[in-house]
């Protein structure tokens, strides 16, 4: 489902499962994880991750197919998504996004774990959950929150509408954009040869802290921990959550009728 290339100190990581809009199944992730591996095992200086594109989409985001229906946390720590999230942001190498066509939902995630995006100007980007009733991770929102700020953050996961590439620009979500035609060009002189001129080393620390600096600058007690938790189980074992993933596959609007006083009865509000 994947081509790997190295090129000159650069592995070029390019999803080619067009057909499926690429969407990050368990097998499409655990063939980029292997990937991200081989490129740090031949001391690449970089990685670049691509897409094959079909009807304009880069990646649709998580295979909707494969989400549970038993009650099982969607986004849970060791599911196949979650681990290329994480592997993306723990390689002590700099991966940079090169997104031509539509973003959305985990693949939207995914682009912001990597550590730089370059865009074409027909990029954009959108995080779903809200349209399918998935209640997203803490870490996620995280990811949402430090690179946009929590209002635009907040826009992006209330409305689930899409960023243009220039508005993603704007905002700092994405480094450069350029038409398609020049991107690679762009890619290779902003970014790739001045990476290869550089000190991987030096990089590869840089890059942890910017990972523990973000991953620690917000603690929360174990208790909200626990709350937190809470509210989220509540909604992917609830009505909405199955009914979005019905109304998906049987390309229908969906009739989500639960209410936040289900989440949030009044005794519980303060």
């Amino acid at each position: 489902m994947v081509n790997i290339n190295i090129v000159d100190r650069v592995c070029f990581i390019e999803m080619q499962n067009a057909k499926k809009l690429n969407c990050l199944s368990d097998e499409l992730c655990s063939e980029i994880r292997a990937g991200l591996r081989k490129a740090f095992d031949e001391e690449c200086c970089a990685v670049v991750l691509k897409a094959q594109t079909r009807n304009g989409v880069w990646s649709a985001g998580h295979d909707i197919h494969e989400l549970p229906l038993d009650g099982q946390d969607p986004l849970a720590f060791n599911v196949p998504m979650e681990k290329l999230i994480h592997d993306v942001q723990d390689i002590p190498i700099p991966v940079i996004a090169y997104v031509e066509g539509t973003v959305w939902g985990g693949a939207c995630d995914l682009c912001l774990s990597c550590d730089m995006i370059v865009a074409s100007t027909n990029a954009t980007f959108a995080i779903t959950p809200a349209k399918i009733g998935i209640p997203y991770n803490a870490s996620g929102i995280m990811h949402f929150m430090c690179q946009l700020g929590p209002n635009k953050a907040r826009e992006m996961f209330f409305t689930a509408q899409p960023l243009t590439a220039l508005e993603a620009l704007n905002v700092g979500m994405v480094n450069h954009v350029a038409e398609i035609d020049a991107l690679p060009a762009l890619l290779e002189e902003k970014m790739l040869n001045p990476l290869r001129r550089n000190s991987i080393i030096a990089i590869s620390a840089i890059k942890s802290q910017f990972r523990l600096l973000t991953k620690y600058s917000v603690s929360l007690p174990p208790e909200e921990l626990e709350r937190l938790h809470g509210w989220r189980s509540k909604v992917y074992s609830g009505r909405d959550y199955k009914e979005g993933i019905s109304s998906f596959l049987e390309k229908r609007s969906p009739n989500f009728i639960s209410k936040s006083k289900d989440l949030f009865p009044p005794e519980e509000q303060h």
